[in-house]
C-alpha cells in the first residue's frame, strides 16, 4: 500500500500549528507498520539552511494554474525513515509566513496541481492522497476533474482531513476560472453559501473525510461547531470519522528530551520538581517547591478559553499559586497578561511569542496545564502535558474530551468541567490545587497520566484501516 500525504506544512520543515506536526508524525508511525507513506509539502523560505542541504533536486516541470503554467522544482528529503517531496516555486513560497497572503487561493491552488503533477516524475504511484485542511482541498476536485481520464490517475483514492473546519478557504467567485480552472460548467463543486468554499469542494468529491478526534466529527454536524459546514458535512456523513490525534513520543519524551533542564521518569518525579525550579528562576518567579505552578501554552485567542480566564484570574491569584503563560495572539489578550504579570511579578511570568524550546521546559516544570478552550478539534498540548506529568484542567470539548478523563473517580488523568462557563473552569482550578495538596495522592496521578498512551500507534491503525476500505472498493 502506498500513501502521498500532502500537506502545506509539516515537522521539521516548516511549522505555524498542529498540522504540522501531525504531518511530520503519522507517516512516520505509517512506516512503522510497513505502509510505503511518502509526504508533499511547500518548499517556503523558512525552511532551515541545514535542512536544505540535504536535500536533493529531482528535476524541475511546469504546472498548469487555469491558462497559464508555472515552474515547479521538485527537491527529495530523507527524515526519520521518510520521504518528503518539497515542491519549489520562489514566486508562491520565498514569502515571510506561510499563510495570510493576498493570492493563498493561487498558491495553494499551484500546490494541489502540484502534488497530482509529480506522480508522473518520482516513481511513486500512490494507492491513496491524503490530503489536509483547505490548503490541499483542490486535489480530490482535480483528481476527479481533470485526472482520471488518465490510465496513471484512474484508481487513487483520496482521504481528507479537517483540521480545523474554522478555516475553509472561502473566496469570490471570480476566482473559479482565472485561478482555479476547472472545466465549464462545474462551479457547482466550489459554490457554497454564495462564496466558493474549496473544504466544501474537498468534502464533496473525497473518498473518505476524516477528523481529528471522535467527539469533534460529531460536534461539526451540529451548527454551533461547523461554521456552516453542517448541512454539506449531513449530506455525507457516511464518509465522515474521527481518529484521535497522537504525539510524537521521540519528540515529547521526559526521559530523553534534550531541551528541558533535566531528564525525568515515572520513578524519579524529583527531577520533575528540579525543573520546576529552573522554570521558576528563568522565568523570574519565586523558587518554592510548595506552591503549584499552572501554565498555559497557547495562542492568545478567545476560542482558547482566555475569556473565561480573563473573567476570573484575580480570583484565581488569591490562592497561593503561580501562573506561567507562553504564547501570543490577539491585542485584549496580550495586554490583560502583560497587566496581571507587571501586577502581580510574584504570581505571574508571561513570554509572547512561539518558542518550542521554553514550551518543553514549561510541560516539563510546570504541576497544572490548563487548556479551557471553547472547541478544540483535538489538541496536542494536553497530550504533550501528560508525558510530562503536568496534570491537565480542561473543558471536555473535541479532542480534550476523547484523551482527559476527570481524576475524580480515581481512575483519570486529569480535571475536567463541561459547560463553557468561567466559574466551572474555576471550580476546576480548586479541585486540582486540592489535589496538588495532597502530594502522594498528587504523585499517584502524575504517574497516571505518564502512563497514559498518547502516541499514533492506535490512531495510525485506524487510519491503515480506512485506506484498506478505500482498496478494497476498487
Amino acid at each position: 500500500m502506498k500513501v502521498l500525504y500532502a500537506s502545506s506544512e509539516a515537522y521539521p520543515f516548516a511549522m505555524s500549528g498542529g498540522l504540522a506536526d501531525v504531518a511530520g508524525a503519522l507517516p512516520k508511525a505509517l512506516r512503522r507498520r510497513l505502509i510505503g507513506c511518502r509526504v508533499v509539502m511547500p518548499l517556503y523560505s523558512s525552511v532551515p539552511d541545514e535542512l536544505r542541504a540535504n536535500m536533493t533536486f529531482v528535476k524541475s516541470i511546469t504546472v498548469p494554474v487555469s491558462w497559464r503554467r508555472q515552474y515547479c522544482g521538485i527537491f527529495e528529503a530523507h527524515v526519520d525513515g521518510v520521504i518528503y517531496y518539497l515542491i519549489d516555486n520562489q514566486y508562491y513560497f520565498k514569502r515571510e509566513g506561510l499563510y495570510g497572503h493576498y493570492d493563498d487561493a493561487e498558491r495553494f491552488a499551484f500546490f494541489s496541481r502540484a502534488v497530482l503533477e509529480i506522480i508522473q516524475h518520482i516513481g511513486f504511484k500512490p494507492d491513496i492522497i491524503h490530503c489536509n485542511d483547505w490548503q490541499t482541498a483542490m486535489v480530490p476536485v482535480y483528481l476527479n476533474e481533470i485526472y482520471r481520464q488518465n490510465e496513471l490517475y484512474r484508481d487513487i483514492k483520496t482521504v481528507y482531513t479537517i483540521h480545523n473546519i474554522q478555516y475553509q478557504g472561502k473566496y469570490g467567485r471570480e476566482l473559479y476560472g482565472d485561478v482555479l480552472g476547472l472545466p465549464e460548467g462545474r462551479e457547482d463543486l466550489l459554490m457554497y453559501d454564495g462564496c466558493i468554499n474549496l473544504m466544501k469542494a474537498a468534502i464533496q468529491c473525497s473518498d473518505k473525510v476524516t477528523t481529528v478526534s471522535p467527539t469533534y466529527a460529531r460536534e461539526i454536524l451540529d451548527p454551533y461547531f461547523s461554521h456552516g459546514l453542517d448541512r454539506i458535512l449531513s449530506q455525507f456523513t457516511y464518509k465522515l470519522t474521527g481518529i484521535v490525534n497522537g504525539i510524537d513520543h521521540d519528540v515529547y519524551n521526559s526521559e530523553t528530551d534534550p531541551l528541558i533542564y533535566r531528564n525525568f521518569t515515572i520513578d524519579s518525579l524529583e527531577d520533575k520538581a528540579y525543573n520546576k525550579k529552573c522554570l521558576q528562576a528563568e522565568m523570574g518567579l519565586p523558587e518554592r517547591a510548595d506552591v503549584p505552578v499552572i501554565a498555559m501554552v497557547t495562542r492568545l485567542v478567545k476560542h482558547k478559553g482566555l475569556d473565561l480566564v480573563k473573567c476570573v484570574f484575580e480570583e484565581l491569584l488569591k490562592a497561593d499559586l503561580q501562573f506561567v503563560i507562553l504564547g501570543s495572539g490577539e491585542w485584549e489578550f496580550e495586554t490583560f497578561f502583560y497587566e496581571m504579570a507587571t501586577k502581580y511579578p510574584d504570581k505571574v511570568a508571561l513570554k509572547l511569542g512561539f518558542i518550542p524550546a521554553l514550551a518543553h521546559k514549561i510541560y516539563a516544570g510546570a504541576d497544572i496545564f490548563l487548556m479551557p478552550s471553547q472547541s478544540e478539534p483535538c489538541g496536542l498540548a494536553q497530550m504533550v502535558a501528560l508525558r510530562y506529568g503536568t496534570i491537565p484542567i480542561v473543558r471536555k470539548t473535541g479532542g480534550l474530551n476523547d484523551t482527559i478523563s476527570d481524576s475524580g473517580d480515581g481512575k483519570g488523568n486529569g480535571f475536567t468541567f463541561q459547560n463553557y462557563n468561567a466559574h466551572e473552569m474555576q471550580d476546576a482550578v480548586w479541585r486540582a490545587i486540592a489535589g496538588y495538596a495532597d502530594k502522594e495522592g498528587f504523585d499517584i496521578l502524575r504517574r497516571r497520566a505518564m502512563e497514559y498512551n498518547s502516541s499514533w500507534a492506535a490512531s495510525a491503525r485506524l487510519y491503515i484501516g480506512i485506506y484498506k476500505e478505500l482498496l478494497a472498493k476498487k
